[in-house]
């Protein structure tokens, strides 16, 4: 069971004229979905193993607004953007940091015209940077010898252009990684993007994310390697579909992280 770890709020913190150093947006699913609140934690320790000051909104955070959007509600996405917005710029926010690729794609590159201005960085830039800093150093062989191959986020890599990030975060490891046959620029979705996540698929001959476990099983991974809990998801059912929930685990990179460093 995991111990509670105390993170304090923005509006706890402006109550004693404090300022984090970074904001950590959690997002719908890192505080709902069960599966992804154990990401949310996992990178809460590694904020706090490190010394980063953070902290999060609370219950003032509201959706982004990604969903409604790519489900063709403009009118409500720019109701909760401009809600986060306010709540934003309210506690002066400059550095934002988010587990979540729809969370960062969107206050990123769609809050600025509405009048939202931060730093958005993803968590696995922040880690690869730590690792880079010496401030993550994986220890204990937890992953020697597995293979382990990472998929690609939409929003991360086709839609921002990252993807050396979070294979920096897996190289420090003791472990074999393999490339997926379609990555990087030529990355297959998991299936949940464009509000797809809420809905059943249209009829079809396979679903997206049982296709992308072809790929997966191709590379005789043992490990996937994701760093959104969209994907995280899917993939996982995607697992179950084929039937390898023995064989095959879905970690978010902010895990393998923890765990290489001792800290799950």
């Amino acid at each position: 069971m995991d111990t509670l770890i105390n993170i304090p709020t923005m509006a706890e913190l402006s109550a004693k004229g404090e300022q984090p150093d970074i904001l950590f947006w959690v997002g719908c699913a890192g505080s709902y979905d069960e599966r992804a609140q154990r990401i949310t934690r996992a990178f809460a320790k590694i904020l706090k193993h490190v010394g980063i000051k953070f902290a999060v909104l609370g219950t003032e955070e509201a959706c982004t607004g990604d969903p409604a959007k790519r489900a063709g509600n403009e009118f409500l996405f720019q109701m909760q953007a401009m809600g986060n917005i306010e709540v934003l710029n309210g506690y002066a926010i400059k550095k934002i940091v988010t587990a979540c690729p729809h969370c960062f794609n969107t206050i990123k590159n769609e809050y600025p015209v509405l009048g939202g201005h931060y730093e958005v960085i993803h968590h696995t830039q922040l880690i690869a940077d730590l690792i880079a800093e010496g401030k993550l150093v994986a220890e204990g062989g937890a992953f020697k010898g597995k293979k382990i191959s990472f998929h690609d986020p939409c929003y991360l890599g086709r839609g921002n252009g990252v993807y050396e990030a979070p294979r920096k975060a897996l190289e420090q490891l003791d472990a074999d990684l393999v490339e997926l046959k379609r990555c990087k620029s030529n990355g297959l979705c998991c299936g949940a993007g464009g509000a797809q996540m809420f809905k059943e698929p249209e009829p079809g001959k396979k679903d997206v994310n049982v296709e992308r476990m072809e790929d997966v099983l191709e590379a005789k991974a043992d490990i996937v390697a994701v760093g959104c809990p969209f994907c995280m998801t899917m993939m996982n059912d995607g697992v179950k579909h084929v039937e390898k929930e023995q064989e095959i685990t879905v970690l978010d990179i902010a895990e393998i992280t923890a765990r290489a460093n001792g800290l799950l």
